[in-house]
């Protein structure tokens, strides 16, 4: 068969970079996918061309392998700056050749300490008011024309480069936060369109945000990382006279109070147009005002390339609905909790205060979940504006200050979130179940803003590490969050504690009860469990070999707080933490005891490293932690687990965790949990009693175990606790509470009141694997699972996700007694469908039509 005549392969990626530009790797790992007419098409063989832009190709010869996920680099690794482009093409088992791939550009960054010879710069300590942007700048002389140009930049705080003018890029909140102490990230931008031959400026806006900024709850804590703002960039021009140019932040550089008033992440921004300096970023500024800046210190060795995309304006929402109240304040609904910042084209010069709330109360906003954090942005703007350093969570918006009432045209809400791409979809043909599902994504959306936060809204925002834990299987379908969380979980290894403590919160901050932090379950068990996920989920054996020392000293730590029988009792626990029957002011107050919940994450948590030690040949450990989780499982039993399979804690959550962790030794015994956990759901009227904990797993432990019905009503109940109350009373995210509003319609009152926390949206894994049914049966769906589980008054249901093989997608449909189910499986995977009331079935690559009787179980 001709070369590419019905094979194609895609422009293979690097790492988890679908733009390889600025990598922290000279041996980036390569994956691409295959699009093959042919059915059950596999790959027998590759071959990788690696080209230098004036060098001939080189390439690892033809490999006799399957793989092509992560691949390793074939070739010597890159240096700091080179550049070369990749094309890949393959071999299939049945003879068919594709032709080369569209070529990926992959260019290294700074790969050594030793490359980097700017200095970092900010203002004087002495200036004004501390909590002030200011404006850094310096200036290049370029004998010729620039050919190629680059800009290495990051800051002690938050950045936004300018060069002739112009901005740098189209990243916001840049360098994003990190552990910055150990892990500084910079960012590197090709910037040879806004240079010239002659006098060139450079320039950066220059605000304290996570740096310095206030970061916490009852009140926070400023200068957490240091008391000094400050930038460095480093630009590197290759010119066309063959002359090379390089220009770094250093002690010429000047510094002056930008128009930003304030710019705080909680508080907001304020902004006054007439304190802007025209040209301040351009050549022949007379800088005779300017102060001369002061140099900082920074250890090189800290900083570090991106590992995921950058923070950016993903969409643009206009208002839904505009009034105005009685005494001329413009009230906007903007139809959707979002995560952002408002922008402006207002009047000349009108005086304008920006207030956002994620609900109305009463018709007003409503602020007091917001606690101590201001959420309000004033400006007198000279026409369009938008502020730089900060960003709130927000449906809706009040203006005071605009003459009349602004129009759809003239205000617009920008959705910040890290650029991640989508590849995960679902939908049903139950509306409401849709919109949860549609709430799950926007709450995922607004909280994975360079970091997986637990809120996007009030005076936190920080990386729990039990929401995460809890949330990465459905962000893992959702999004391509691969960069992010193996960056997360870079500065959570850099965290935790000699002992193996995991903190709560990643980046760590003092805050109030919460550090330092102790050993606690569910929390801590992200060190092995997020790992694993993203190995599941993405292919990815490496984040498992970067975090498996973390993911040891978790579990070695937990091993020593064993009591003689094996349990885990010492210590706080959270245990089922935001249980529906906890009073507001007390979310400790689950009705599960939390050492049992310790106990039974802790039989988890070993058996998961048990198997990471396995994926990673690491025999001895293997034994060791599959003996460790034996053991803890035999532990949980014999004291938690009555004769008659009843639990010591008589609670949804329990049951839940026992079937789904697989800690029931016998089948009897699993039968009569399985009970037991149907009759407490139906004993609640089908609304759920469980909190973090349980709400991941409740849904398993009905349907694989008898009672998928059960398992339905609980899904599709509307009464509150449930997961579609909130959908009926209008939420268009997930809420932190069960009842974040109240059924009268009022506001919980309890300080904890988050709009938008996607933890008890983990639902939606479940709802990807078992009622759509595509779910992974090897890494990175080099196997996939389909197995719908329809029910529910469901008459359809169809999810589709992006795997690093190709696209995959189940879609079933009732007709009459059939079930009809449409299954896509990528090249080079295969699919094992089980559906109700038929035999096991396997499935090669291609488009596929299975029928089966319709019947409902349990």
């Amino acid at each position: 068969m001709p070369p590419g005549e019905s094979v194609t392969v895609t422009a293979p990626t690097a790492e988890h970079h679908r733009e390889a530009f600025g990598i922290g790797t000279g041996r980036p790992r390569l994956s691409w996918t295959v699009d093959a007419e042919q059915p059950d098409w596999r790959q027998r063989a590759y071959e990788i061309e690696v080209r230098a832009a004036d060098g001939e190709p080189a390439t690892g010869g033809r490999v006799d392998s399957d793989e092509s996920v992560l691949v390793p680099w074939p070739v010597a690794p890159l240096d700091s700056r080179e550049r070369r482009e990749v094309r890949v093409r393959v071999w299939g088992r049945d003879g068919s050749a594709s032709g080369w791939s569209p070529p990926l550009v992959v260019e290294a960054g700074l790969l050594r300490a030793a490359d980097w010879t700017a200095r970092m710069v900010g203002p004087q300590p002495e200036a004004g008011d501390p909590e002030r942007p200011v404006l850094v700048r310096g200036a290049l002389h370029l004998p010729a024309a620039p050919r190629r140009a680059r800009l290495h930049a990051t800051a002690h705080g938050l950045y936004e480069a300018w060069i002739n003018g112009a901005a740098v890029g189209d990243q916001v909140l840049a360098p994003g936060w990190t552990s910055y102490h150990r892990r500084l990230r910079y960012q590197t931008y090709d910037v040879t369109g806004l240079l010239r031959e002659g006098e060139n400026a450079i320039g950066a806006w220059l605000a304290e945000g996570w740096y310095r900024g206030r970061l916490g709850f009852h009140g926070g804590t400023r200068e957490i990382y240091g008391p000094d703002i400050g930038f460095l960039g480093q630009l590197e021009v290759e010119c066309a006279d063959g002359s090379a140019v390089r220009s770094g932040t250093d002690g010429s550089w000047c510094w002056y109070p930008s128009p930003a008033l304030s710019a705080s992440l909680y508080d907001g921004e304020s902004y006054d147009a007439r304190q802007e300096v025209p040209g301040w970023s351009e050549p022949g500024l007379d800088t005779a005002g300017w102060r001369p800046v002061r140099v900082l210190q920074r250890d090189p060795a800290t900083l570090v390339a991106p590992l995921g995309p950058p923070v950016r304006r993903v969409e643009e929402v206009r208002p839904a609905a505009i009034s105005t109240t009685e005494d001329g304040r413009a009230l906007l609904d903007f139809g959707q909790n979002l995560v952002g910042r408002l922008r402006v084209h207002a009047p000349h010069r009108a005086d304008l205060v920006l207030r956002h709330a994620e609900v109305l109360q009463d018709g007003e906003l409503c602020t007091r979940p917001l606690r101590r954090a201001e959420a309000t942005d004033r400006c007198l703007p000279d026409g369009e504006w938008e502020p730089r350093f900060t960003f709130h969570g927000f449906r809706y918006a009040e203006i005071t200050g605009w003459p009349g009432t602004p129009s759809r045209d003239e205000v617009a809400a920008q959705v910040l979130h890290t650029d991640m791409r989508r590849t995960g979809w679902f939908e049903t043909s139950d509306p409401l179940l849709n919109r949860l599902h549609d709430n799950v994504v926007w709450s995922m959306r607004g909280n994975f803003l360079d970091l997986p936060t637990d809120c996007p809204q009030r005076d936190e925002r920080l990386g729990w590490t039990g929401d995460i834990q809890v949330f990465a299987p459905t962000a893992s379908f959702l999004f391509d969050c691969a960069g992010l969380l193996t960056s997360w979980l870079a500065d959570l290894a850099a965290e935790q504690h000699a002992d193996g403590t995991v903190p709560f919160i990643v980046p760590t901050i003092p805050a109030p009860g919460w550090t330092p932090p102790w050993a606690a379950a569910v929390w801590g068990d992200v060190a092995v469990l997020t790992p694993w996920t993203l190995h599941e989920r993405f292919g990815d054996r490496g984040v498992l070999a970067a975090q498996y020392p973390s993911a040891r000293a978790w579990v070695e730590l937990v091993h020593s707080q064993l009591d003689e029988d094996g349990l885990w009792r010492r210590g706080k626990q959270l245990g089922d933490w935001l249980d529906p029957a906890a009073p507001p002011e007390d979310p400790f107050q689950a009705r599960t005891d939390p050492h049992l919940v310790a106990s039974a994450y802790f039989a988890r948590s070993a058996g998961v490293l048990a198997r990471t030690a396995a994926e990673l040949g690491e025999d001895a450990d293997r034994d060791r932690y599959a003996a460790m989780a034996r053991r803890a499982r035999a532990a949980f039993a014999a004291v938690h687990v009555g004769e008659d399979g009843a639990l010591s804690s008589d609670t949804q959550a329990a049951y839940a965790l026992a079937l789904h962790f697989g800690l029931l030794p016998t089948a009897e015994l699993r039968a009569a949990a399985a009970r037991r956990l149907r009759d407490l759901v139906v004993a609640a009227d089908h609304t759920i009693a469980t909190g973090f904990a349980g709400t991941p797993v409740i849904c398993d432990a009905l349907a694989d175990n008898g009672y998928p019905e059960t398992a339905y009503r609980l899904l599709l109940g509307q009464r509150c606790p449930s997961w579609l109350y909130p959908v009926v009373q209008g939420a268009t995210t997930i809420w932190e509470r069960w009842d974040s509003l109240l059924p009268d319609g009022s506001v919980n009152p309890g300080e904890m009141t988050s709009f938008n926390h996607y933890a008890l949206g983990a639902v939606a894994d479940w709802l990807h694997r078992r009622v759509a049914g595509l779910a992974p049966a090897a890494p990175g769906y080099r196997r996939l699972r389909v197995a719908p589980l329809p029910g529910g008054g469901l008459t359809s249901a169809r999810a589709r996700h992006l795997t690093p093989y190709g696209p995959a997608e189940v879609a079933w449909r009732r007709a009459g007694e059939e079930l009809h189910v449409d299954v896509v499986v990528p090249p080079g995977t295969t699919a094992e469908v089980a559906l109700p009331g038929t035999a096991p079935a396997e499935l090669g690559s291609g488009s596929h039509r299975v029928t089966a009787p319709w019947r409902v179980v349990g």
